[in-house]
């Protein structure tokens, strides 16, 4: 029998633990690994005969930020102080010693989250920035985490003492994370680029067609949340005569007589005279004034707010289901304001508030809507369309409707949109058993004070969203058509709509003039092109580029090619989709894929970019299939009925049988790793198809309802929505509806992970449909997590918060899909 001394045990364990080490400190040695200098791009020496050096100034850093965007151009030279320097492959640099400033360029892929250690060797002074972020050194390394895309790297270099000696180094923090050097011209999509590039936030085209108005918006990292804005007055041919800097104008309109144009500044009324640009004040204390019209050449029509007294008590009694609404005591009225002697007169009076449909200067009319009551205990309010007679001030009722969105005048007659209910169901093209989606947009006339109506877009399937009237009385409208919005002008002589030739898929905003020939002013994109600007001829039916962002905000940027891919259902109807590719797919390979959809009463639209950046997952090795389920406007009223009382039913028929058809079509999809999301009635859909199919090996749902009888009776318009998704059924009458359709009632079902996100200030969808869905999966020990967004309402506006939720799905993806659980471990650590 052998014994073996204590001291010998920890000798051996001793000798095991450095032996670990120093395996471990090998390993490390082993990873890193000195970036090739000949992907690398030098310039400098800059400034050469500079005094002191920025660092060594008081004003260091402002030197440098104020160099920094001319580094990052992809230009091959620029002048500094009138002497010109080009780039050059850094590894024909031969100088030992340089003074003033160099500079190095190069540019990082990554085709996964990846981390580690970027080291400066032989720079003894410079600063380090990845996609024009400066980043934090410890002893000249940086910690760098790179989400998978292209990065570009600037190292400014302020003092080094011989460029020989000057390497960059990376260390992964384990195996999986390798970065290379690219030197392609082109890059991959980013998500900055989605959020920060240029886009026309608004437009207005002057009646004479001559000057138009643009307000643009940017962001960039210095700003950080807050938009970067830029209103400008331009000629015909696209020159800047006036610009808004410092302070953005709202609500800007044109004089009839293409004289002035008036706006709201900071509470007050201006008018800018487009001959001189001289300014003058038409009136002060104007704040929570709105919808500026002219009424004729010196009088304004508008609409003023009075905010309800704030009560700081204790308790609070609420008048009706509208209370819920911070808004609802709010009461807004119709005024006239004369611009020469600055008097203004109410045309609308009482505690129900009126809004300004449309006027007749000619007739001395304006056409006002207002609710019959201030708060209503109906799934469907009232609304009656009322008109004033400017000189009597005499009030004639157009008639009191349950269904009604605009109405504007056509001569002596009135054009209304409204649901295929409206006028006892003057504008239903559907079966007698079948209950119409109100949702659906359709075109009416009215005439005889309203007592006669006339449907006109009966035969016509895409739902209509906004509609302006030319001075013939033609109507120029803006739809929802399948999935795309493009315009339309309605001949009224010929009762006929023609499609515009705007050549976009999405009309975001349009403005037109009011001559004889008529030019509009129109922004928008395509599924696969950002913003552009674009002026159309009406009579030509032909459109010109003004403006356009993609040079601006994409240049060399690779955007991912776009397929269409439809299939017919179970019940013979055609259910459109489009499929999103990887850049430089391999068809040889196997790609996870993410199928998104909405399934509520609206189409996924092909606009670039949005909430649900398409082109960004494709980018980032994600195949995306974007389905138009049943039940949503554009398609006909027949398609939009499926919505009603269904909650869910034909809609997740359809995604899993498109699922399958787009599985058996793309056959370099691997049906193991296959996602789906979608948020409010999609995020609905998607904790619905966990309880339905096994399809899917991942899931996220934002903003989605768990229990439709709490969602029903918390959320802000929650009974308002119902009153068309669930027409005629309530808790007591239909509760199986409310039961058997609600995901919760069914959580045991539940195989598939799933990620619940939610803005904990969630006013439409309460943030308690999230948790009780949560609540649920955890008691059964199912695979669930939940992000709650600070402060976020249903979307995710600020650019801080939307970055980290565009990563948080996808890094969600990522550990799912793809095995690669990095990102999300870098997001949300265990411990």
């Amino acid at each position: 029998m052998k014994f073996s001394a204590p001291w010998r045990n920890k000798n051996t364990l001793l000798k095991q633990a450095l032996l670990l080490l120093t395996l471990s400190s090998l390993s490390l040695t082993t990873l890193a690994a000195e970036l090739d200098k000949s992907k690398m791009q030098f310039i400098g020496p800059l400034g050469e005969n500079m005094l002191l050096k920025p660092f060594q100034t008081a004003h260091g850093d402002s030197i440098i930020n104020n160099l920094l965007p001319q580094l990052q151009a992809p230009t091959a030279s620029f002048s500094v102080y009138g002497k010109k320097y080009s780039w050059q492959p850094f590894n024909k640099v031969k100088a030992l010693t340089l003074g003033g400033l160099q500079a190095l360029k190069f540019t990082i892929e990554t085709t996964r989250f990846s981390q580690g250690t970027l080291t400066l060797k032989g720079i003894e002074q410079g600063q380090l920035f990845i996609n024009g972020e400066l980043q934090q050194a410890e002893a000249n390394s940086y910690t760098v985490a790179l989400n998978n895309g292209t990065h570009s790297v600037i190292i400014i270099a302020q003092q080094v003492a011989n460029w020989h000696n000057v390497a960059v180094d990376f260390v992964g923090k384990d195996s999986s994370d390798k970065i290379t050097l690219s030197t392609s011209a082109t890059k991959r999509l980013s998500a900055k680029q989605l959020f920060d590039a240029p886009t026309i936030s608004g437009l207005s085209l002057a009646p004479d067609a001559t000057h138009y108005i643009t307000t643009t918006q940017r962001f960039d990292d210095k700003t950080a949340n807050q938009a970067i804005t830029l209103t400008e007055l331009k000629n015909a041919q696209h020159q800047t005569l006036y610009r808004f800097e410092s302070q953005q104008p709202s609500n800007l309109i044109w004089s009839p007589d293409n004289r002035y144009l008036v706006y709201l500044l900071n509470g007050e009324l201006k008018q800018l005279n487009r001959k001189n640009f001289s300014i003058k004040t038409l009136a002060s204390n104007f704040s929570e004034a709105s919808g500026l019209r002219f009424y004729d050449q010196h009088t304004l029509l508008f609409s003023w707010s009075k905010s309800a007294t704030s009560n700081d008590s204790l308790t609070k009694h609420y008048k009706g289901l509208q209370d819920r609404w911070s808004y609802a005591r709010n009461v807004k009225h119709i005024y006239l304001l004369d611009t020469q002697s600055g008097f203004i007169k109410a045309l609308s009076q009482g505690a129900l508030t009126h809004s300004l449909e449309d006027f007749n200067s000619q007739r001395g009319k304006v056409l006002m809507s207002r609710p019959t009551m201030a708060m209503q205990a109906s799934t469907h309010p009232e609304t009656e369309l009322v008109e004033v007679d400017i000189k009597s001030n005499k009030l004639t009722s157009w008639g009191t409707f349950n269904t009604f969105n605009l109405a504007k005048y056509s001569n002596k007659e009135v054009y209304v949109v409204a649901g295929p209910d409206f006028k006892n169901g003057a504008g239903r093209n559907l079966p007698d058993n079948v209950l119409a989606n109100n949702y659906d947009g359709q075109l009416y006339l009215l005439t005889d004070g309203g007592n006669k109506v006339t449907a006109l877009s009966k035969q016509f399937d895409p739902a209509i969203n906004q509609l302006s009237v030319l001075n013939n009385g033609d109507a120029l409208l803006k739809v929802t058509e399948r999935d795309i919005q493009p315009l339309y002008l309605f001949d009224i002589s010929k009762r006929r709509f023609k499609k515009l030739a705007t050549g976009l898929d999405i009309v975001e905003q349009y403005s037109y003039s009011h001559g004889r020939n008529v030019e509009v002013l129109l922004s928008g994109s395509s599924a696969s092109s950002p913003q552009q600007l674009k002026r159309l001829n009406l009579s030509k039916n032909t459109a010109t580029v003004v403006w356009d962002s993609k040079p601006i905000g994409y240049a060399n940027t690779q955007i991912p090619a776009l397929e269409e891919f439809n299939f017919t259902n179970q019940h013979g109807v055609t259910i459109t989709g489009r499929v999103y590719l990887p850049n430089n797919l391999d068809k040889s390979k196997k790609y996870p894929a993410l199928v998104y959809y909405y399934g509520g009463t609206s189409p996924v639209t092909r606009g670039f970019t949005g909430r649900y950046p398409f082109n960004l997952w494709a980018a980032n090795g994600y195949v995306v299939y974007v389905i138009q389920p049943s039940g949503s406007i554009g398609f006909g009223q027949a398609f939009s009925a499926q919505h009603v009382n269904a909650w869910g039913d034909h809609t997740a028929d359809d995604i899993i049988a498109g699922t399958e058809a787009f599985l058996n079509k793309y056959n370099y999809v691997d049906r193991n790793k296959v996602g789906n999301l979608g948020a409010s009635y999609g995020g609905f859909m998607t904790m619905l198809l966990a309880t339905k199919t096994d399809l899917f090996s991942a899931s996220i749902s934002h903003a989605g309802i768990a229990n439709l009888t709490s969602y029903w009776g918390e959320g802000w318009w929650g009974y308002l929505y119902s009153g068309e998704a669930s027409k005629n059924s309530f808790p007591w009458n239909n509760p199986k509806l409310y039961s058997q359709h609600s995901p919760v009632f069914h959580a045991d079902k539940v195989t598939t992970p799933l990620l619940l996100i939610h803005g904990d200030s969630d006013t439409n969808v309460p943030v308690g449909e999230s948790l009780t869905m949560y609540t649920a999966l955890k008691l059964l020990n199912k695979d669930v997590e939940l992000i709650e967004y600070k402060g976020a309402n249903h979307q995710i506006f600020a650019r801080d918060k939307r970055f980290d939720w565009w990563s948080t799905m996808l890094a969600y993806f990522d550990k799912k899909l793809k095995n690669e659980p990095q990102w999300w471990d870098s997001m949300y650590p265990s411990n």
